[in-house]
């Protein structure tokens, strides 16, 4: 709910269980006034209105403008002109002077959310939410900058982003335009960001906030492996159910910043949206350039609190997928299973044996084009090798089909081989700087898809593909970072627009994929994880989760991303042991456990697995089809953090009505001598009595007991100690 107070001259967000107020100062500036847990309809505006209620204090306090800038809690804070905390928009005009001071020009309410030019976007009617637009003006530079908040009626997240328009008759550069930005006071707040590597994406790390600029940023041309674009600021004593939280997401794939500055007034001002270093973008007249948008999430129900809106707003109001809402088909991946070493016959022998186990679709990865037998070469050029894939791809797809199997294929369109056709005819398409030797990265280039010509080659090449066969799944990979940034098509004013460009190409391609194709099941990559943010949720609704596929290691990655993402969106695999990023040896069962916690599927040669692990793949597709709904829909709460305790790992997956629920507990490493470990279950309805039994047990029916919700929250459920490292379990919770 959205209202404006004409008297007051203030704004109020409501949601759910969150208030945030903006104020319109005496001097017509757009300040904070207040983000937190709902209160009451009076008039918080002495958070934000210091030159009028310290007025009467000390006349002189607010006497000059640069005291004033510095301590005004802005709602865009500007450069140049006397806030010298960190600054969410800066503009550079035709005469190179540097500064914009906006005020208050006009405002509207709307009904429904509103699409953005060649970006993702959150979507829906009337009835789910309403946008608030300010309009500020800089009447020097003539330029007019809206404020734009979404707020949804049933979940409590506000989407933020700006509209930046020239009016007037000259040019300027905005060299920096963040989508949010807020100040409150400092209450020994802790700062969350996601960290990580290849193979070991999105691992949490949590320090006390201290004075200065802390955060996270990417300059690699995606969200990338090493940050990701996440951040929360919460209590120092929140934990997962309990405390104040407010989280901050980007739905965007390129380079990002997101952070928090303590200033000498002990306050805290967070930021997040495009990474200013290495942007700047031209503005003519009567242009206008939209921020991506960023979401801000605010819960006094600790993490798994925020984690529930997160959830909920990604699933319901930015996925658009057919395939949001169903189940996947179980796939089986022959990377790890024979790497670049197949042909159509190894592939066809492990659908054969893949099918009689229930598996739905075959996937074939990296090495089906051009003359590629390793990562060296053939990039770029997408034709079907018939020296592996003999007698062609639609003979092999309908061979597939005729198994009662799908068929999906990988690709990788944003790259190219110095070791290719295409790079040998048109080595000025691979991004570069003129006399510069361009920087190699798994042996590959990447292309300059900011040319037209570019992107229309790529799409053409990746749609005569699909057309040629029964394809039902792309896995879109992209496996190396950007740099040594030129593009022929730029002029050198507008160099700094590449990396911007270049992820709106990306949009503009994956766009027209699913448009052309609208059954398609796609499913985002990069070298795992490295492009797992929620801007390619609006095209794929399911993202590789990380190259590690070890269940132990999958522990923290998949912990990490649950902040943030639902399972639904997690690509998550079994495979084989000794596994091949870790060399870590981990029983069947427990890899499919984890891997029941995303899309599930398999990754290895089923010809090869031992009988007494393959005699498990029916029990664990029986429990991926009996669980996928809730699992899919549910609301997700982590119970226990392998990472924070360095002994087991336990989360759950609740009903939206509290019906049922499914406990996964992993326990990583046992102990001689001690007793059994007590689980407290949050998320079931305190009135309703319950049935606990374990679901892939033999003795599962015979063992089932039954407890009250208010029991299970408060006394727990003992889980005993088995046998072993890397050991797991599933427990069925039912409402009687």
């Amino acid at each position: 709910m959205i209202s404006y107070n004409n008297e007051a001259k203030t704004f109020r967000l409501d949601t759910p269980s969150s208030t945030y107020c903006i104020a319109i100062t005496e001097k017509g500036y757009i300040a904070h006034s207040y983000y937190g847990s709902k209160i009451g309809d009076d008039d918080v505006t002495y958070h934000a209105r210091p030159e009028e209620y310290y007025k009467g204090q000390d006349p002189a306090i607010f006497r000059e403008k640069l005291t004033l800038m510095d301590f005004l809690p802005m709602e865009l804070p500007t450069s140049g002109i006397g806030d010298f905390r960190e600054t969410a928009l800066a503009v550079t005009d035709a005469d190179g002077h540097n500064g914009i001071e906006l005020k208050y020009k006009s405002h509207k309410i709307i009904k429904g959310a509103q699409k953005l030019s060649g970006l993702p976007a959150v979507f829906g009617d009337e009835k789910d939410c309403s946008v608030l637009e300010i309009t500020l003006e800089d009447s020097i530079l003539n330029a007019e900058v809206t404020l734009i908040y979404t707020v949804f009626e049933k979940i409590d997240a506000i989407v933020r982003s700006l509209r930046i328009k020239n009016n007037g008759k000259k040019h300027f550069y905005i060299t920096k335009a963040l989508s949010a930005a807020f100040d409150m006071d400092e209450e020994n707040f802790d700062m969350i960001t996601l960290h990580g590597s290849w193979a070991r994406e999105r691992h949490i790390e949590r320090h006390p906030v201290h004075r200065g600029r802390q955060g996270v940023v990417s300059i690699r041309g995606e969200s990338s492996h090493q940050e990701h674009p996440f951040m929360a600021i919460l209590d120092h004593n929140a934990d997962e159910n309990n405390g104040r939280v407010y989280g901050f997401s980007f739905i965007y794939s390129g380079n990002f910043i997101a952070g928090v500055q303590k200033n000498q007034f002990d306050t805290v001002r967070c930021l997040i949206g495009i990474n200013p270093e290495n942007f700047c973008w031209k503005l003519e007249q009567n242009q206008t350039f939209d921020t991506p948008q960023a979401v801000l999430v605010y819960s006094d129900k600790g993490l798994n609190g925020m984690s529930h809106a997160f959830h909920d707003l990604f699933r319901e109001h930015l996925i658009r997928s057919p395939y949001k809402n169903s189940m996947r088909p179980i796939l089986i991946n022959n990377w790890e299973a024979t790497y670049f070493d197949f042909n159509e016959e190894k592939l066809l022998q492990i659908a054969k044996e893949a099918s009689k186990d229930g598996i739905e679709m075959l996937v074939m990865d990296d090495g089906w084009f051009g003359h590629r037998s390793f990562d060296d070469s053939s990039l770029g050029d997408w034709i079907v090798n018939e020296n592996k894939i003999r007698g062609g791809l639609k003979k092999l797809v309908d061979e597939v089909n005729k198994l009662g199997m799908k068929f999906g294929i990988w690709f990788e369109p944003e790259m190219v081989c110095p070791d290719s056709d295409l790079y040998r005819a048109h080595p000025d398409w691979a991004i570069q700087i003129p006399g510069r030797e361009p920087g190699m990265s798994r042996q590959q280039y990447v292309l300059d898809i900011t040319r037209k010509e570019v992107r229309d080659y790529i799409y053409e090449s990746v749609s005569k593909i699909l057309k040629s066969a029964n394809i039902e799944y792309v896995k879109w990979d992209m496996n190396r970072q950007l740099c040594d940034i030129g593009s022929v098509s730029l002029p050198a004013d507008r160099m700094g627009e590449f990396f911007h460009r270049y992820v709106l190409a990306v949009y503009e391609m994956q766009e027209r994929l699913i448009t052309d194709f609208p059954n398609l099941l796609l499913e985002n990559c990069s070298g795992g994880g490295a492009r797992f943010d929620p801007g390619m949720f609006f095209y794929s609704p399911q993202i590789w989760c990380s190259d590690d596929t070890d269940a132990i290691e999958r522990l923290s990655i998949q912990e990490g991303t649950s902040l943030v993402y639902p399972l639904s969106t997690m690509g998550a695999h079994v495979s084989v042991c000794p596994n091949h990023a870790c060399g870590r040896v981990t029983p069947f069962k427990t890899r499919g456990y984890v891997a029941l916690s995303g899309t599930f599927g398999y990754e290895l040669d089923i010809t090869k697995l031992p009988p007494e692990e393959r005699s498990m793949i029916p029990g664990q597709i029986a429990l991926y089809k009996k669980f996928s709904p809730l699992i899919r829909n549910g609301d997700y709460w982590r119970i226990a953090s392998y990472s924070q305790n360095n002994e087991y790992d336990c989360w759950m997956s609740v009903s939206k009505d509290k019906t049922e629920a499914l406990v996964t507990f992993v326990q990583v490493l046992n102990h001689p001598n001690l007793k059994s470990r007590m689980i407290k279950i949050p998320g079931l309805d305190v009135s309703k009595k319950y049935r606990i039994s374990y679901p892939d047990e033999k003795d599962g029916t015979d063992s089932a007991f039954e407890l009250s919700g208010l029991t299970l929250q408060n006394a727990g459920i003992p889980v005993k100690r088995d046998w072993g490292d890397f050991q797991a379990k599933l427990i069925y919770i039912q409402a009687i």
